[in-house]
């Protein structure tokens, strides 16, 4: 997609957003199943998770890009509450191994709230990215509420993708610009 093409994708979008700022508030979710027969957690978060050939990101269609049923490509927005579930589940399990908590069946499940209003630059006062993510986890087991409860804790201690979102690590940006190795260099 070249810029004139982008920029006319999301002329429409970015106008829309500044009359109805509430037009540009999205929640992502994603779901997974837990395993019932290992430390496992599958993630299930529609189409565009079931048609995508390869895990490629792309814009969301509310920044401007394509449907993701026809383009394969998914949003990394859906793909960071992808890594949540996924991190979470296992953690959990494995916590509940460690613990002899039997769980039948079970989902996690993530929402998360965007205001694409700062992700598209229409309004330098909307934060860019997620400003609220809730995860949830629904499980069938006859532990008691305590275990249950513990299992919760431990799993949000030990969950690395959770820490990370929770606890903002020190991170550096840099760039470089490919080219040529020359003898002698």
């Amino acid at each position: 997609m070249d810029s004139t093409t982008l920029r006319t994708k999301q002329a429409p979008l970015k106008e829309r957003y500044k009359t109805d700022p509430s037009s540009a508030l999205l929640t992502l979710k994603t779901t997974g199943t837990l395993s019932s027969t290992s430390i496992a957690c599958s993630l299930s978060s529609g189409p565009a998770l079931a048609a995508a050939k390869s895990r490629t990101a792309g814009l969301h269609p509310a920044a401007g890009g394509d449907d993701p049923e026809i383009s394969g490509e998914l949003c990394s927005g859906d793909m960071l509450l992808e890594a949540l579930v996924a991190c979470a589940g296992v953690t959990l399990k494995a916590v509940a191994t460690a613990m002899g908590i039997d769980i039948a069946e079970g989902e996690v499940r993530a929402e998360g709230d965007l205001d694409f209003r700062g992700t598209m630059g229409v309004d330098r006062g909307a934060p860019v990215g997620f400003v609220g993510i809730r995860l949830e986890f629904v499980l069938d087991t006859d532990a008691e509420p305590s275990k249950v409860e513990k299992l919760v804790q431990l799993t949000e201690r030990y969950c690395v993708v959770l820490q990370t979102i929770s606890h903002k690590p020190k991170i550096s940006v840099t760039s470089s610009k490919k080219g040529l190795v020359t003898a002698g260099e």
